[in-house]
């Protein structure tokens, strides 16, 4: 009698097996592959959806791998619903041009953002309405504090149910906030930061962490290196959502030094943030200057 094949997400491996959580029941099975994938060259990855069927006990064989919504190369996970990107404007104080390197490598993946400014206990109502100002009217924020124990609730309901990947710089709290609302994770709290330091020598495979109020959250850092150079000048501006309803004179404009630029007239009328404006004209530079010296090579 032919097994029913049920659905189940791929959350850790174990060397060549791998443990798929049932989307329906929330058990976990311990699973082979069909021999068919090795010799097809194809791999599943944490967060792929797969197609399982249970064998005896708590194992089960993985017979087919569902076609990905999106896939990141570090950390290497499939179908990431959103990224949480954490960050401080004190202790650490995170430049916003920081901030909008993160927002670019999230933009650059086409995933949905959501803003957790952290350690708000830290700060005045002043710091909090002007980081608002900003970025209020691009993505959403949501204001929280581990020690204080704020926002945590609204940061639930946005990881409910979704697939979600944590980014930001050391120390930020990241994994204190994930602590705070799921304390049976009991991530050291600075282990992200030391991933980060060792990353450059070592990969860190990715396991997705269930939530208990539903939801998945991915344990490694994402978008570690902060490099941006595989990223085209003429692409930068997409990455920008702000700009996108431009007006500009030239179709191919950089909003650099071309007459009748819309962004520009934009950043001085209010509309566009002087400090987005000022991340964007550095960064497209960094990649200017990037491309002139590989033409000289």
């Amino acid at each position: 009698m032919k097994q029913e094949r049920k659905l189940g997400r791929v959350i850790k491996f174990y060397s060549n097996l791998l443990v798929v959580q049932d989307l329906e029941s929330g058990e976990r099975f311990l699973c082979k592959l069909r021999g068919k994938f090795k010799k097809q060259g194809i791999r599943p990855i944490v967060g792929d959806v797969v197609e399982y069927v249970k064998v005896v006990g708590n194992e089960g064989v993985v017979e087919n791998i569902l076609n990905r919504n999106n896939e990141l190369k570090k950390p290497s996970v499939a179908n990431v619903d959103q990224v949480i990107i954490v960050t401080t404007l004190e202790k650490p104080q995170v430049p916003y041009d920081i901030l909008d390197r993160f927002i670019v490598l999230v933009e650059y993946e086409k995933l949905p953002i959501v803003i957790a400014l952290n350690k708000v206990d830290l700060l005045s109502e002043k710091q909090i309405k002007q980081f608002e100002s900003i970025y209020g009217k691009l993505y959403p924020i949501v204001k929280t504090s581990a020690v204080e124990k704020v926002g945590l609730e609204e940061l639930k309901r946005h990881l409910m149910g979704k697939v979600s990947v944590f980014a930001g710089m050391s120390g930020v709290g990241k994994s204190s906030l994930l602590n705070a609302i799921e304390s049976t994770l009991k991530l050291r709290t600075g282990e992200i930061s030391e991933k980060l330091e060792r990353g450059k020598h070592t990969t860190t495979a990715a396991e997705l962490l269930s939530l208990s109020f539903g939801g998945w959250v991915v344990d490694t850092p994402g978008f570690a290196s902060l490099e941006i150079l595989h990223i085209k000048p003429l692409e930068l501006r997409e990455l920008f959502i702000e700009f996108e309803n431009d007006n500009c004179f030239f179709p191919d404009c950089l909003h650099l030094n071309e007459p009748e630029c819309f962004v520009k007239k934009s950043v001085e009328k209010g509309k566009i943030s002087p400090s987005r404006y000022d991340s964007y004209v550095k960064f497209l530079n960094e990649l200017i200057e990037n491309q002139e010296m590989r033409a000289k090579e």
